[in-house]
């Protein structure tokens, strides 16, 4: 271990010890015998762990303040109260001087700071522990903003991970309460979490998609990025000059349409969810602007959440199962999605369930209104970690909600989401997506065939040496579980009716057979030649 990272670890070890969080980590075999478990549980409860957690997160700097407002997004993981706290960590940091400024510029874009811009404002815009931005003029008149990364802060940043995995592997083999949130994979995400945020081309092309998104809504405007002054460390955008939400939320006169801002921000956040599956991550009031004419802006797209096809459909059919209040659907969808256990007691979680929705929809509501983040901790008392881009997706939706409905109180969120979400669902049984897979089958099948009379001519050989063994659940040992799968395959390729035909049959017929013909010789050789 070099003497920096021992001297970042001693700072870690005495901010632990100064707020109380040795005893909860279990740093030691030792500490673990003279602390008992209930002491723990007691420290683990303790009303001010939420603030002591903070303040010391702030104390430790950039690495921690980024961590702590992870875990302010997974109240299941934390708990909401956790949660709550960590929310209100500043991610802040002194600027770093012009000088500092124009040296990493003029080396990440390979050129002197007025040849690449006609001016270039000495003050910053706004400063954060990362990053910093400035508003500048292109050589070619363009009005920019212009973000740079402080020097060194990926080698921190690297430092504090180890640590921190370090740390999160003790106290998950130390601390029976501390191994049921899994430190080590919280660490794990967070890794790509951060590494995303501080590699600024991650960013350039998460406004490059989302703006791809968009170009047939009006609208809907993301700011434009000039690629010639971007890099890792330098992120070159349009400069947004716009209206905050809360003094668009506060005019009087008719210079803005709420209503129908509202009901556009509503549906560019479903459109990002449910037909995307491409999502801003943190869609607070602070990153987005009202442009003139009732644009929305949506600013920040460091942090995106993404939904494959099929998790963007089971998706859909959560929020459909979820609206209608159907327990038991619901249930059995997670269990589907392998969010839930099959082993969990469905009865009892049956009976929560129903007690959230009946506190929630006793009456005719309009919005979540928090029972997005009652359903979060009913499971964190399950024990259920929910993927990451679950928990994003719901605070998002969260956020975006709130701002709707501050601009208009009468919107009703369900009455949106179930048209979209009914919709995506509907994509299952769309004959064009069974077109699709049956392209990407045809290709599949197609290397199979390619494969097969290589495969066939290996198998007869192994065959012919005794080389060929089989491992399945069956003891094919026996002559009736022989009999038993051959009979299996000869049945179910029989009556297999989709696919590309060869020889006059469907390819997953043909391989049946071959298969089947495969064990029938094996059982020959064993049973009737021996």
């Amino acid at each position: 271990m070099d003497s920096e990272t021992k001297q970042r670890l001693r700072e870690i070890r005495e901010a632990i010890k100064k707020y109380g969080f040795d005893e909860i980590l279990g740093q030691t075999a030792k500490n673990k015998i003279r602390k008992n478990e209930e002491e723990t549980s007691v420290l683990m409860l303790d009303d001010e762990i939420p603030v002591k957690l903070r303040l010391m997160l702030q104390d430790l700097g950039t690495t921690f303040i980024k961590l702590g407002q992870l875990l302010s997004t997974r109240p299941d993981v934390v708990g909401e109260r956790i949660a709550n706290e960590l929310a209100n960590l500043q991610d802040d940091n002194p600027a770093i001087t012009y000088e500092q400024v124009k040296t990493i510029v003029e080396r990440e874009l390979g050129g002197k700071m007025e040849d690449l811009f006609e001016d270039f404002t000495h003050e910053n815009l706004a400063t954060a522990s990362i990053g910093q931005v400035h508003e500048a003029k292109l050589i070619t008149g363009e009005r920019v903003a212009v973000k740079i990364q402080k020097e060194g802060i990926t080698d921190k940043i690297d430092l504090d991970l180890r640590i921190l995995k370090y740390i999160a592997n003790r106290a998950d083999k130390w601390n029976s309460n501390l191994k049921k949130i899994n430190l080590p994979g919280i660490m794990e995400e967070f890794d790509r979490s951060i590494h995303k945020e501080i590699d600024y081309n991650n960013e350039f092309m998460n406004m490059q998609r989302i703006e791809m998104n968009f170009v047939d809504n009006p609208y809907i405007h993301i700011p434009a990025t000039y690629d010639k002054y971007c890099t890792s460390k330098v992120l070159t955008m349009e400069f947004i000059e716009g209206t905050k939400l809360n003094d668009v939320y506060a005019s009087t006169g008719d210079e803005f349409d709420k209503k129908f801002l509202a009901k556009t921000v509503l549906d560019s956040y479903l459109q990002q969810l449910f037909i995307d599956g491409f999502f801003h991550g943190d869609p607070h009031p602070g990153n987005i602007l009202i442009l003139e004419g009732n644009v929305v802006c949506y600013l920040d797209e460091g942090m995106m959440g993404f939904f494959d096809e099929k998790f963007k459909h089971d998706l859909s059919e959560v929020m459909l199962l979820f609206v209608d209040q159907d327990v038991d659907g619901l249930i059995n969808q997670l269990m589907y999605m392998d969010i839930l256990d099959y082993d969990i007691d469905t009865s009892t979680l049956r009976r929560d369930l129903n007690d959230l929705f009946g506190r929630y929809f006793g009456v005719q509501l309009n919005r979540f209104d928090g029972v997005l983040e009652a359903l979060l901790s009913l499971m964190q008392e399950y024990g259920v970690i929910l993927p990451n881009e679950v928990v994003t997706m719901a605070r998002g939706l969260s956020m975006i909600e709130a701002i709707a409905h501050n601009l208009d109180p009468e919107i009703d969120v369900f009455a949106s989401i179930k048209p979209v979400a009914k919709r995506i669902a509907k994509q299952r049984v769309d004959p064009r997506r069974f077109l699709k897979s049956k392209k990407s089958n045809a290709i599949l099948y197609g290397h199979m065939l390619h494969s097969l009379p290589k495969l066939l001519t290996r198998a007869i050989h192994k065959i012919e040496n005794d080389e060929l063994q089989f491992h399945l659940e069956i003891d094919i040992t026996d002559k009736v579980s022989i009999i038993a799968l051959v009979s299996a395959l000869i049945i179910g390729s029989s009556v297999v009716s989709f696919g590309p035909i060869v020889f006059g049959m469907p390819v997953i017929s043909l391989i049946g057979y071959i298969i089947a013909i495969i064990l029938s010789i094996i059982g020959i050789r064993k049973f009737v030649l021996k």
